[in-house]
């Protein structure tokens, strides 16, 4: 019985697959104290997210728990086992630590996995599937993440399109708190622009879309304003930020349109990102003076070099979860001793009290004190040497010098 991890992710199963293992959010908490019932000490929390499904327990079987997640999802066994991990010990507090630092995530370095990890650990709380060990566990968990922000680059260099395009916006606005941009197009690029800037507490947003209904959905979720793509230019010249990401074959924003919206806002700046495929704004937009045009291109290009200074960032915090879990685990097994001793000592005092109140009882009988004592101390000495003498028998004959060794060390044999 240890520390498990088991799970899939989106590096060992296909998304049908990872589909059928998920967890929906109004059944975790009753998955959570089944799969707790499956442990010794009702330890259990599922962390289950669009590219992964893990379940972490404490005093489990690997197997157990393996069978525990085909019974509940009614999978079958030949289907789930190669796609399976299983990490026991400091191997699994290693990963859990990994996963949460975005070590092991599709982007790497990406920072929502902590907050799908805080998630899975709140309710669990609230199933009550969380004791003393889990608890300590992903308390350091979030600890080692948080290092792993604050002592690498892991998580300040942009690696998607979309990030990037927010990341430059920064880059060129010391602060985006006061700025207004206009989102042309509705789909996931956009979408994910318009999550990062509202992140970011841009001051407002307009989403210009073919169809207004689709920009409508979207901007319920941002408390954005939707338009349609004709009314454009009357909302142009309030724009600090233009990004764009549509099908459209043909431009979208022209030279002239550009031109004649830098002249209303009298040549205060406007950065233009352009991520679309073909182009929704005309590379000549470029040649205005205050008008700051980039393509999907010029992303490209910052992220492959974000994404190498992630990958040395990596490295970086491979060795601090390395460490990290290795403290846990030191942690864990402080705690077996502390058991221990307190079986020992539990043992010692037992034997003890017997035979205290097996001498008691005889001189109450009228024996002689002397004899009742001496006794008393032989059969104590007996009983208390009786476990270390065979085992320091039975490693003598066999040759195992190493056990001999520690016993004497043990028992203050080689004190001197």
């Amino acid at each position: 019985m240890s520390l498990v991890a088991i799970g899939i992710n989106h590096k060992t199963a296909t998304v049908d697959l990872r589909e059928k293992v998920a967890f929906s959010p109004d059944r975790i908490h009753d998955a959570m104290k089944s799969l707790a019932s499956r442990t010794r000490t009702g330890e259990a929390v599922i962390v289950s997210t669009c590219n992964r499904t893990e379940l972490y327990c404490n005093n489990a079987d690997k197997n157990d728990i393996i069978e525990w997640l085909e019974d509940y999802h009614q999978l079958n066994h030949e289907e789930l086992m190669p796609c399976i991990y299983a990490y026991e010990e400091q191997v699994a507090v290693k990963h859990l630590m990994r996963v949460a630092s975005g070590l092991d995530s599709l982007v790497l370095g990406e920072p929502q996995i902590l907050g799908q990890v805080k998630q899975a650990f709140v309710k669990a709380k609230e199933a009550g599937t969380t004791a003393a060990t889990i608890d300590r566990l992903f308390q350091n968990t979030f600890s080692v993440a948080k290092k792993v922000r604050t002592d690498t680059e892991i998580g300040s260099a942009a690696v998607s399109v979309a990030f990037a395009a927010v990341s430059m916006a920064k880059h060129i606005f010391s602060s985006l708190s006061t700025t207004k941009v206009l989102l042309i197009g509705a789909g996931e690029t956009i979408e994910l622009v318009a999550k990062h800037l509202k992140d970011n507490g841009v001051a407002s947003m307009v989403v210009a879309n073919r169809t207004i209904e689709r920009a409508q959905a979207m901007c319920e979720e941002f408390n954005a304003t939707a338009i349609t793509l004709q009314q454009i230019p009357d909302f142009l010249a309030k724009a600090d930020i233009v990004i764009s990401s549509t099908a459209s074959p043909l431009p979208i924003l022209g030279k002239g349109m550009v031109e004649k919206a830098l002249k209303q806002r009298r040549h205060q700046p406007m950065l233009l990102v352009d991520i679309a495929v073909p182009r929704d704004i005309e590379a000549e937009v470029g040649e205005l003076d205050d008008a700051f045009l980039y393509t999907v291109d010029d992303l490209h290009s910052i992220i492959e070099q974000n994404m190498a200074s992630r990958k040395e960032a990596a490295e970086q915090a491979e060795l601090i979860t390395e460490d990290q879990s290795h403290l846990f685990m030191e942690w864990i097994r402080s705690l077996e001793s502390v058991d221990s001793i307190r079986e020992y000592r539990s043992q010692s005092l037992a034997i003890k009290d017997e035979l205290v109140e097996r001498a008691l009882n005889k001189l109450s009988q009228g024996g002689d004190s002397e004899k009742v004592i001496i006794e008393l101390a032989n059969r104590l000495t007996n009983r208390l040497i009786h476990s270390p003498t065979q085992s320091l028998t039975s490693a003598s004959r066999q040759g195992d010098l190493n056990t001999v060794g520690l016993l004497r060390t043990a028992l203050g044999l080689d004190k001197n």
